[in-house]
């Protein structure tokens, strides 16, 4: 259990398109913690390839693996998680903490 990057405070984007999906749809707003606890099958947001991506995080025999919850979206390998920017706490008015998990 790791935290990520300190001193932030948290922020809210808005979700485009349909990775999410049914769990976060195209155009609901998301409320990221920079400093939040991340955990196997916690919702994060990551920098990759020059962009920012919000995937599924899965610890995976010592690697990581980003996901998406719809299928036909490519599953990303990490090393470590340097570059977890934050982890998803809230979604449209509603807390995180009632989410359920999609593997």
């Amino acid at each position: 259990m790791e935290s990520g990057s300190c001193g932030a405070e948290p922020f809210a984007l808005r979700v485009i398109g349909d990775s999410m999906a049914p769990e976060f749809n195209d155009g609901c707003i998301i409320i990221i913690d920079p400093e939040g606890v991340i955990t196997d099958g916690c919702y994060v947001l990551v920098r990759h390839e020059e962009e920012y991506i919000f995937r599924q995080l899965v610890f995976a025999g010592g690697s990581y693996r980003l996901q998406a919850l719809q299928k036909g979206h490519e599953t990303i390998e990490m090393p470590n998680l340097d570059t977890v920017a934050g982890v998803i706490v809230q979604q449209a008015g509603r807390r995180r903490a009632d989410r359920k998990h999609y593997v």
